[in-house]
């Protein structure tokens, strides 16, 4: 069975990328799961298992960032044994990446190569806003464009008022309410997994989103278990990120739920999920206004006159003040790992 890879978005960009290493025993293919020292990938041929080697396992023990995810295209290798071995991961285009609680510099990479990352938060029992805030700020941060998805909203009679509220923690952003029960709210969601085109799906345990990717696939592609009614949680029913391509064309990025967010040098994505502070900010009579005390703040008169909330803003600098120790840190850590010695190189690389 052979496979059309421009429906999974291969282009001429990442064709040009491959084609140093394209060979007779080679062949491009997308990461469709990844576990640990081996993915499921497809390819034109079809889908095939392979372990890590060459520079991705080299690549991986310098920089776990580097190590294959859902949604990599890859290099494939294929031996004279009948081995199949994933050599090199091709440049992302997109890619969203989170601190990790570890020593790892680099963050997880939480998927890859999407066009639209979709902001899953469920309508029962209310929207976080602290949460939605965190998730819209690491989608910026990815490079894709971002997309804030309320679900269950069967489960609401106000659901515009919701989306209206949420519409202000996220300036220049779509917000899509979405019932799958009741099937209403999915097409705007649907022109978003056009052939081509892949939308990852980021949000907590039992926000819907492996209901919302077994609905845009039109058949249970992935499981899904119920929530608490009290709580509106549930279980990690996603344990592992996989790549659904659709029978039209495109894909869904499927990715477990995220109990913590942590961000790892997002300023860029900050800044564009307080698109409303930073406006503000640029208005300010001094340059480097703190938006405490000093004269003609642009930010303190937008909460004099009730244009911007208090809760708004100090949301903003918590975020910026936790993304900048982290930034200390890590670059503490990249410099202890640049004085160490290099690993040898592999003997069988591309």
């Amino acid at each position: 069975m052979s496979y059309d890879l421009s429906q999974l978005g291969w282009d001429e960009t990442f064709a040009s990328s491959y084609r140093p290493y394209d060979r007779s025993d080679a062949a491009p293919g997308r990461v469709l799961r990844a576990d640990r020292g081996v993915c499921t990938v497809l390819t034109a041929a079809g889908v095939t298992r392979a372990s890590l080697g060459g520079n991705a396992l080299l690549e991986g023990a310098h920089d776990p960032a580097r190590l294959p995810c859902a949604g990599d295209w890859v290099v494939l290798r294929h031996w004279p044994d009948r081995r199949t071995t994933l050599e090199l991961v091709l440049p992302r285009r997109t890619a969203l990446i989170r601190r990790t609680a570890d020593k790892d510099s680099s963050g997880q990479v939480l998927a890859a190569n999407m066009d639209t990352v979709a902001v899953v938060e469920p309508i029962h029992p209310e929207p976080d806003d602290a949460r939605v805030e965190r998730l819209l700020a690491l989608a910026w941060e990815s490079g894709a464009d971002p997309v804030l998805v309320l679900t269950k909203s069967d489960t609401s009679r106000h659901v515009d008022a919701v989306a209206r509220q949420l519409a202000e923690l996220a300036p220049g952003v779509p917000v899509l309410p979405v019932s799958v029960q009741r099937g209403t709210g999915l097409q705007p969601l649907r022109d978003l997994v056009t052939p081509g085109r892949t939308l990852a799906l980021l949000g907590r345990s039992g926000a819907g989103k492996s209901t919302l990717a077994n609905a845009l696939a039109g058949t249970p592609v992935m499981p899904v278990q119920a929530t608490r009614d009290a709580d509106g949680k549930g279980r990690h029913t996603t344990a592992y990120r996989n790549l659904i391509t659709l029978p039209a064309g495109g894909a869904v990025l499927d990715t477990p739920g995220i109990r913590g967010v942590g961000l790892l040098d997002t300023d860029g994505g900050l800044d564009r999920a307080f698109a409303d502070v930073t406006d503000l900010a640029v208005r300010c009579r001094f340059d480097d206004c703190s938006h405490n005390a000093e004269p003609g703040c642009a930010v303190q008169a937008a909460l004099a006159d009730g244009s911007l909330q208090p809760r708004r803003l100090a949301s903003y600098n918590k975020l910026h003040r936790e993304v900048a120790v982290e930034s200390r840190r890590r670059s503490v850590r990249l410099a202890t790992r640049r004085r160490r010695p290099p690993s040898p190189p592999s003997a069988d690389r591309f």
